[in-house]
């Protein structure tokens, strides 16, 4: 994990980045590569949002549709169908959304926010619009209440009132419920902000409306006067009614339900306390926690369900949030990890006055969505097929790979495949809406996050789709000695030893390496069979920078005194020459922060540890943190840098093979004059180091110490090339980049292949510095002499634990690694060059010659966090993210600027340690704690988008109304049907006050309606729209298709001349 400099960062933010054209330098004849990539292949736009809504707010559920929408405190929108159909949409205010009340089945939902504004979603595009949005002037909204297949929106305020809107055309009515008139003499208090609006499923006409107070009022909306009125001395939560609109059911703020019958007004006929403990001399049982909703549920044969969240007794201290299922004599109490946001039940019905039938509850928690099956013993949960663990642990970084080998996420999703848990319910995810988009991307990609609890998850990312494949516990490696901590954190702390800083991993050979924060190295193996390790290898490393360190026999700042000499045995961990405390401990050195386990290790299919490398303690001073890590397939060397200087390990023979403070990595011309660090007195370290160690090495950021003398390692890259100047032979060399702009270049000599690489040592030879640039060298890449990218060399994979005979395993050693390297057929005199990204600037050398050819100065002002050498599917460029937000690409190897947009402040540390680059246009970052962004800068990928997003919504009957049955018709009992329109309407109610409200209309508007609605849907609608001008009946679902197309003020002309034709068949309007 890199450090920032957040005053630096801030900086950044206020400047502009330059884009000063780039300067051409030295001779220009040989250097005419065709470049391929123009500035049209790029255009910038997000693609898609995963992972769970951060601070989620309301959620609501279509039972038709099958879609769940979910709403967060910055105002974001997600909409959820069958998995791999999700959408993300964002209410520019970026408000609180309180509430969410989906139009069923009309493919358009209301939402209401916190800043007394409700808008209409048109949720018939891929991409939702909003339609109408009413902005509230005077009064707080509190509660909507949208009643099935109805056009009147009921809005309840923080004053008691209620106001009606009109969702065709977002007018408000001049029909207005005021408190007063509600409770007239029954109360001499105001009773409070409207808490609850729902009509009697039996009857339209007939309005509960519950006050915060513990007032309820049944209001008759023909008569404009209350009915009945309940008292009850408890605050109100929520109220819910039985289908047959006979009796209703309060949750009150002292952990009570109260049953109500509609016509016994004086008391509730039932009183219950779920959680409350019953004295035995009849005394009321003792105040509990607030029930903060209830939802009640009948069954066709069976008793009815009373769903409950909170309510809890007040001595349950540390008890988990829990969701209560009452059901009959049975009382279920289901623990939650997380506080419960709020829960509904899915039935089978979408008619409120039908036998419910429920078969499951989706329950929304602050950081995790749950689904309950209702229908089977013991309440399972379903298993969560959407992407919402990313922040099961904190993500401390990310890699993104696209187009990976094909063969990658089989082998990773067959060993992940063993990783779930059972115990999960049998039936199919019950949200199931909407339809996959016809996507025609295809290459595999994969993300990998690495988190502060020290695991690693692969992830499927082909198309537009998010999977988890594989979970890696690289903290199984180590003893723990500390107690298991609660999962409530979402931001990584100093309590997080394991937390993964930066991850390499070579996709072709499968090899992972992985640097902690504990100043440790992890090599692992992709293995399909199950290995128990005896002994974990363990290498341990003093690196420090002293240059006239009064202990070091040789003065310089290499030091491998506790290090095997290279070939010789690899140390196993634990040594008895280690003590495991500094009370013994003489110098306060040779310590590693953590332990690694000694114990045998047994190792799943999947990534099996191959070695792990510490670096110690050093004369009481803690190991600095890792800066930069890279690994190399074909040469078998994993390499990582930090603040004093480099090591390079052969993790085939399990040795250092070269340990170097950065100095010495200049040799003779260092350009720096350093001056040699005072001796110091060895401090005796205080306690354990293992509880110290990890906050002070976090803490000692290179910044803080004198400048001059750290120079980082920012930067690896291993490549066949040309190592010294006017070389003629291609050699395997590490390249290195370090904090101050430099560039150094390694050549190795690496034994022949098979018997001998177990053997004979690899030699590294520092040959110099090669150019410097301004700023933190960030990434490094090789072209040849067309202009193709070099990708460095790779070994295929291969199952490292083979239990053949001899002759099998002898024939994987041999086998030759892929040296990708360029044709011998090339023109050797300049067939390379070096393409080299800082924070500042980017450049491009010629080899062998050396000479640079191009450069670039990317933003003087501000400075690049990201950088990456991509392949598009026309040619290379180098894309960069800068800390000012802009997002840039540049061609290779000219470094002309081909797109720069103003893309995103840099609003907080996360992206900046998330973001990265990939292949074929694509990038991502961590926009929350727990959201994945992905975007493209491919113009190909913009284009199609369209076609690879999920439809949300579906064309499908709404299910046949309820049959009440002849005698219920005929006495009476029958749900009473009320026309709204005429009660409502401008006719009747007149309009309401120009300054109670302001109607805002949105983008979506009608075009919006008209895009959305070409396609299936259209055409659909233009028939429908002929046949219903022939005068042929129309069923529900195809007026509502004909209600989009049309404008809202036209349809509800024609749709009333409509109703007055057909007077005996009922009539439901969009």
């Amino acid at each position: 994990m890199k450090k920032f400099n957040i005053r630096k960062v801030l900086d950044g933010l206020k400047e502009v980045s330059s884009s000063a054209p780039s300067v051409q330098v030295g001779p220009q004849e040989n250097h005419l590569i065709q470049e391929t990539l123009q500035s049209e292949h790029f255009q910038l736009c997000k693609t898609v949002r995963h992972g769970f809504p951060y601070q989620p707010s309301s959620m609501a559920f279509d039972p038709v549709q099958k879609i769940l929408a979910i709403g967060t405190q910055s105002g974001a929108l997600r909409l959820f169908g069958r998995p791999g159909v999700e959408c993300y949409c964002q209410h520019e205010s970026g408000a609180a959304v309180i509430q969410l009340q989906f139009l069923i089945n009309e493919g358009a939902l209301v939402s209401a926010l916190a800043d007394d504004s409700v808008h209409l979603w048109n949720l018939r595009q891929k991409r939702p619009a909003i339609l109408h949005s009413l902005k509230f002037n005077r009064e707080r909204i509190t509660f909507c209440h949208l009643p099935f297949q109805s056009k009147w929106l009921y809005i309840g305020t923080e004053r008691g009132n209620i106001h009606i809107v009109n969702v065709e055309s977002f007018m408000l009515s001049g029909y207005v419920i005021m408190w007063n008139k509600a409770i007239e003499l029954s109360s001499k208090a105001h009773p409070g902000p409207v808490v609850h609006i729902s009509d009697n499923p039996m009857d339209e006409g007939k309005l509960i409306i519950g006050f915060e107070s513990g007032i309820v009022v049944l209001w008759d909306l023909k008569s404009k006067k209350a009915d009945y009125r309940y008292t009850y001395d408890e605050a109100i939560h929520s109220v819910a009614w039985h289908h047959e609109g006979k009796q209703f059911i309060c949750s009150h703020s002292d952990g009570t339900l109260t049953i109500w019958n509609i016509r016994g007004q004086g008391k509730p006929i039932q009183t219950i306390t779920p959680h409350g403990k019953q004295p035995k001399d009849g005394k009321k049982p003792e105040p509990c926690k607030p029930i903060l909703k209830v939802e009640y549920k009948t069954t066709r044969n069976g008793e009815p369900f009373i769903i409950l969240s909170g309510g809890l007794s007040y001595d349950t201290v540390g008890r988990r949030p829990c969701l209560t299922v009452m059901h009959g004599k049975s009382t279920a109490v289901l623990e939650m990890d997380y506080p419960i946001v709020d829960f509904l039940t899915l039935c089978e019905t979408p008619y409120p006055n039908d036998f419910q039938e429920p078969y499951a509850v989706v329950v929304l928690l602050e950081k995790d969505l749950v689904v309950i099956d209702l229908a089977q013993n013991g309440y399972p949960i379903f298993e969560n097929p959407y992407p919402l663990t990313i922040h099961e642990s904190p993500v401390t970084c990310c890699e993104y790979f696209a187009d990976c080998p094909v063969d990658l996420i089989p082998a990773l999703y067959s060993v992940g495949s063993r990783q779930k848990r059972q115990g999960y319910s049998k039936k199919e995810w019950p949200i199931s809406g909407g339809n996959w988009g016809q996507g025609t991307q295809s290459y595999p990609e994969i993300i990998i996050t690495g988190h502060a609890d020290g695991t690693v998850k692969f992830w499927d990312a082909s198309a537009i789709m998010l999977q988890v494949l594989y979970k890696l516990k690289t903290a199984k490696v180590f003893d723990r000695n500390r107690s298991k901590e609660d999962k409530g954190s979402t931001e990584a702390s100093d309590d997080d030893p394991f937390a993964i800083q930066i991850m390499a991993w070579c996709p072709e050979s499968r090899m992972l390496c992985v640097a902690g924060v504990s100043a440790n190295v992890i090599l692992y193996r992709f293995s399909k069979l199950e290995v128990t390790t005896e002994v974990v290898q363990l290498l341990e490393v003093r690196m420090q920078y002293e240059l006239n360190d009064i202990e070091s026999p040789d003065g310089g700042g290499e030091q491998t005194s506790a290090l095997p000499t290279p070939g010789a045995s690899p140390q196993t961990s634990g040594p008895p020459s280690h003590p495991s405390t500094s009370s013994n401990n003489s110098d306060g050195g040779n310590i590693p922060c953590l332990k690694v386990r000694s114990a045998p290790l047994k190792q799943s299919p999947g990534y099996q540890v191959d070695l792990v490398v510490q670096l110690v303690w050093v004369s009481g001073e803690p190991p600095q943190p890792i800066t930069s890590l890279a690994l190399n397939s074909s040469y078998g060397l994993l390499v990582f840098g930090n603040s004093n200087g480099l090591a390079v390990v052969d993790y085939i023979q399990k040795t250092v093979v070269l340990n170097l403070g950065t100095v010495e990595l200049y040799g003779s011309n260092d350009p720096y004059q350093r001056q040699p660090r005072s001796p110091r007195k060895t401090r005796q370290p205080s306690g354990d180091h293992r509880d110290n160690s990890f906050s002070r090495s976090r803490s000692s950021s290179v910044t803080s110490i004198d400048k001059e003398a750290k120079e980082a390692i920012s930067s690896f890259h291993f490549c066949e090339t040309f190592a010294r100047k006017g070389d003629s032979t291609l050699t395997p060399c590490l390249y290195v980049g370090t904090s101050l702009g430099t560039v150094l270049v390694l050549a190795l000599t690496l034994p022949p292949a098979g018997e001998q690489r177990q053997l004979q040592p690899v030699l590294i030879s520092p040959t110099g510095m090669l150019i410097r640039l301004k700023g933190s060298i960030l990434r490094m890449a090789f072209l040849d002499s067309t202009g193709s990218q070099l990708p460095p060399a790779y070994e295929p994979w291969y199952e490292p634990n083979v239990t053949a005979d001899g002759e099998e395993r002898e024939k994987v050693r041999k086998r030759r690694p892929v040296s990708v390297s360029p044709s011998s057929s090339q023109d050797l005199s300049e067939s390379q060059y070096a393409v080299v990204c800082s924070e500042k600037q980017a450049k491009v050398i010629s080899l062998p010659s050396q000479t640079c050819i191009y450069k670039h100065s990317i933003t003087e002002t501000s400075f690049i966090l990201r950088a990456d050498v991509v392949q598009m599917s026309q040619g290379v460029c180098v894309a960069c993210f800068c800390a000012n937000g802009h997002i840039m690409t540049l061609s290779v190897p000219g470094l002309r600027p081909l797109m720069d947009v103003n893309y995103l402040p840099l609003t907080d540390m996360r992206i900046a340690r998330t973001f990265c680059f990939t292949n074929l246009g694509q990038a991502m970052y961590l926009c929350s704690p727990t959201e994945v962004q992905r975007i493209t800068y491919s113009q190909d990928t913009c284009e199609n988008l369209q076609e690879m997003l999920g439809e949300l919504f579906t064309p499908v009957e709404t299910p046949e109304a309820p049959n009440r049955g002849f005698f219920k018709g005929l006495f009476g009992g029958g749900a009473q049907s009320l026309d709204r329109e005429e009660l409502f309407g401008e006719v009747t109610a007149g309009r309401a006050s120009r300054s109670l409200a302001q109607h805002i209309p949105g983008p979506g508007g009608i075009e919006g309606m008209k895009g959305a609605a070409s396609g299936v849907v259209g055409d659909l609608a233009r028939a429908r729209i002929a046949l219903d001008e022939r005068g042929q009946k129309l069923g529900e679902l195809e007026e509502r298709t004909a209600a989009m197309m049309a404008s809202a003020d036209s349809f509800s002309k024609h749709a009333h001349e409509m109703m007055l034709k057909c007077k005996d068949k009922k009539w439901y309007q969009f």
